[in-house]
């Protein structure tokens, strides 16, 4: 009579719903419990599974979204012109950074999604869980550097600190790069090495080939040389190599002549500075000096060469031979 009165246990726990249902309507249990294991566990799966889809679909489509507004640049036309080699590169970043996105998305999904399914089948998730965060410790000791390098590349690609083509200096290494990934840099230097650098280990970077360039051209005379003609031709020569056909669109503004730039022992150092396009100061340096060097020759003006003042002390008169 006593057990009686004390209520049954449900084979079904409160999350069960189909467990539940059947068992109200059949009163067996083990009819109960075939359906939840036959249609609500399935069903519950291919739920997780589906909202996982969903979600990744739906920040998919914002990934895109960003990426179409990072091709398309943040700022109008008229306060960043661009060029066709600027917005291939513009394109060519924001698409990297899109799949990187998609790919961590992809797998933190497929991380939460597939830990809740193996929650559902009945397997006890506390020892995954606890083995995840041991093994995230241990990779974060062990792979310091690994991680830095990666970090390091996905700031140097959102930024566009350099791209493949560009002429950058390093520090230890300096030449044309010719592949960027997120974790090595590999550019090739003037003397044909090829040198590939760690992201994580570049502290600096020195990119001569980005949006403009500017050729720096030092021209030494001597002191005997009138300095102002000798500006006055620099300049017209500057002026000729600007109003050149030949590089419209390489010298893409008028030449400076700053003047005296430095007092040598045995020379006047004048500086001519020209803005070019991106990795063009190199040839226009070239053309520009030789320019100088045949309009010198035509003036008479003398580049000068270095001398060396010897003083000899000759012997008192009366002193012991």
């Amino acid at each position: 009579m006593i057990e009686s009165w004390l209520p049954t246990a449900s084979p079904c726990t409160s999350d069960e719903d189909i467990c539940e249902f059947v068992l109200e309507q059949t009163g067996n249990e083990q009819v109960a419990r075939a359906a939840d294991l036959l249609i609500g566990r399935p069903l519950a799966v291919a739920g997780l599974v589906l909202l996982g889809l969903v979600i990744r679909w739906v920040l998919h489509k914002l990934v895109d979204r960003v990426v179409r507004r990072a091709e398309g640049g943040m700022l109008p036309d008229r306060f960043s012109p661009t060029t066709a080699a600027t917005a291939s590169r513009r394109v060519q970043r924001a698409k990297t950074m899109g799949d990187l996105l998609k790919s961590i998305i992809t797998g933190v999904l497929v991380a939460v999604v597939g830990t809740m399914v193996l929650a559902q089948l009945g397997v006890n998730i506390a020892p995954i869980i606890a083995s995840a965060g041991i093994i995230g410790v241990a990779l974060g000791f062990g792979a310091q550097s690994l991680v830095k390098d990666f970090l390091s590349g996905i700031f140097m690609i959102f930024e566009d600190q350099y791209g493949v083509g560009d002429v950058v200096d390093l520090g230890e290494a300096n030449g044309t790069v010719e592949a960027v990934s997120l974790r090595v840099t590999r550019l090739r230097d003037v003397n044909g090495t090829v040198w590939y650098v760690r992201n994580g280990e570049i502290l600096r970077v020195g990119n001569m080939s980005q949006n403009w360039s500017r050729a720096v051209v030092d021209v030494t005379v001597g002191y005997t040389e009138d300095l102002a003609r000798a500006t006055q031709i620099l300049r017209e020569v500057a002026h000729d190599l600007w109003e050149d056909s030949d590089y419209d669109g390489i010298v893409v503004e008028e030449p400076e002549v700053t003047g005296i730039e430095a007092l040598n022992p045995d020379s006047v150092t004048l500086r001519v500075m020209i803005k070019t396009a991106p990795m063009e100061q190199w040839a226009v340096a070239r053309e520009l000096r030789s320019r100088i060097k045949a309009r010198f020759d035509h003036e008479g003006i003398s580049i000068p060469v270095a001398q060396r003042m010897i003083w000899q002390q000759s012997q008192p008169p009366g002193a012991q031979q």
